[in-house]
């Protein structure tokens, strides 16, 4: 096994792509919104991205296959601008592997001749919100105006502590490779996969991008998640039984 390898699987002519990253993170909200674009459009597998720095073990499908952990790049074509993304279950898990990693998916965007990359993430919030801003940072303070138009928001110092992993690497090592490269962050409580913060990013970058996407998939998955809190806030409501209660439990 080499330390960084690319298996490519196909190659199609793509116009104008834009890369488009969306690993595990913060509420998987960029994890969600990748995995709805592959689902809702009409997507290809391009490469798959194998290394080291994964973790050691593989996936098991419904067929019983086991696969190397990888990540995976789909050339995604939506109505508007076409999309190279990437996504899988796993970041790299130190950081010389989040670098080496990283280069690997703008190496691949370079193949395609693509300018763009947005990283894709949520932001915690640390508790529960009702309206999912999204919030941007850039590598280059031309890019903020057009991403404003689309519904981003730039505030100072936030995200606080920064962008860790490859959604903050694209955009940092991106825009030393000459990439117009910005990561949109869905605030979202950071508990709980969080698909209404999803569906707040995958609007803006459909502004962004030209395009629109049938969002019912990710409403479905809203839902559900909207019952699990309300278990969870029923849960934290009863009250727990006291000592006394407690001796009488067989």
């Amino acid at each position: 096994m080499d330390e960084l390898s690319i298996e490519w699987v196909a190659e199609p002519s793509l116009d104008d792509p834009a890369l488009v990253e969306g690993l595990p993170g913060v509420g998987h909200v960029g994890k969600l919104v990748a995995e709805h674009v592959i689902a809702e459009a009409d997507s290809e597998l391009v490469c798959r991205v194998h290394s080291e720095y994964f973790p050691p073990q593989v996936t098991v499908g419904d067929d019983s296959v086991a696969e190397l952990a990888a990540a995976e790049i789909h050339a995604v074509e939506t109505g508007g601008r076409d999309l190279l993304v990437v996504t899988g279950d796993h970041q790299a898990q130190d950081t010389v592997g989040q670098y080496r990693v990283t280069e690997a998916f703008l190496d691949a965007a370079a193949e395609f001749d693509a300018t763009d990359v947005f990283s894709l993430g949520g932001v915690p919030t640390g508790e529960l919100v009702e309206d999912h801003d999204v919030i941007g940072a850039v590598s280059s303070a031309a890019l903020k105006d057009g991403l404003a138009d689309a519904g981003v928001e730039f505030r100072s110092e936030e995200p606080a502590g920064g962008i860790v992993g490859s959604s903050g690497l694209l955009v940092g090592l991106g825009g030393k490779r000459g990439f117009d490269a910005a990561c949109l962050m869905g605030e979202t409580s950071g508990y709980l996969v969080d698909p209404k913060a999803a569906k707040a990013v995958l609007a803006v970058l459909g502004a962004r991008l030209d395009f629109e996407m049938d969002e019912e998939a990710l409403d479905d998955r809203a839902e559900e998640m909207e019952e699990v809190v309300s278990r969870l806030q029923d849960m934290e409501e009863t009250p727990s039984p006291g000592d006394e209660d407690l001796r009488y439990i067989g």
